[in-house]
């Protein structure tokens, strides 16, 4: 990536974001921050690879045990700015030092979440799980991680550099009508 580049930034799909940890915590009741983090990491960077956008609009930063979506990371850990964004005056999930509770029982609301969206947090959240904690960090320091710049990673950097798509997405993204877009 030159560095004259602006990173590729979008906006921050909370509701999404807030539907997703809420869906994946349906499944395991407890997970713990790590793996719900990099869940949303894989969901994102598959879903840009494969659709030409992420799922969320989240910023990463390239930080010691790998990528991190911040703005989901402060909706986890229940930051006032967050909660509103998301549209709900209640988290549906509890923080507990590194792990994450879901609150009910009830069917989880997916209305913001794509068929193609649902479809990669399905495969992220099986891959995360999957993993220790050391294999999701090694898992995570590619080359995106490597190329990040003052601790951020564009998302240029996220499309996989064999994907035969690589330069129609990386045009798109660089579109700033792109930059702003409902994710």
């Amino acid at each position: 990536m030159s560095t004259d580049r602006e990173p590729i930034r979008f906006r921050f799909a909370a509701r999404k974001a807030l539907q997703a940890v809420d869906w994946m915590l349906s499944r395991h009741r407890s997970l713990d921050l790590h793996a719900i983090l990099k869940a949303c990491y894989f969901a994102d960077k598959e879903h840009l690879n494969r659709h030409g956008r992420p799922i969320f609009g989240a910023s990463y930063r390239a930080m010691r045990y790998g990528p991190v979506p911040v703005e989901i990371y402060e909706l986890l850990k229940g930051e006032p700015l967050r909660i509103r964004e998301a549209g709900v005056e209640r988290l549906p999930w509890r923080l507990e030092g590194y792990h994450v509770r879901r609150r009910s029982n009830r069917e989880p609301e997916l209305s913001a979440l794509s068929a193609s969206d649902r479809e990669c947090l399905e495969r992220a959240l099986a891959r995360s799980v999957a993993m220790t904690f050391d294999e999701r960090t090694a898992a995570t320091h590619g080359p995106d991680w490597q190329k990040a710049r003052m601790g951020w990673i564009d998302y240029r950097d996220m499309v996989d550099e064999d994907n035969p798509l690589r330069a129609a997405i990386i045009e798109e993204l660089e579109d700033p009508e792109t930059w702003r877009m409902e994710l």
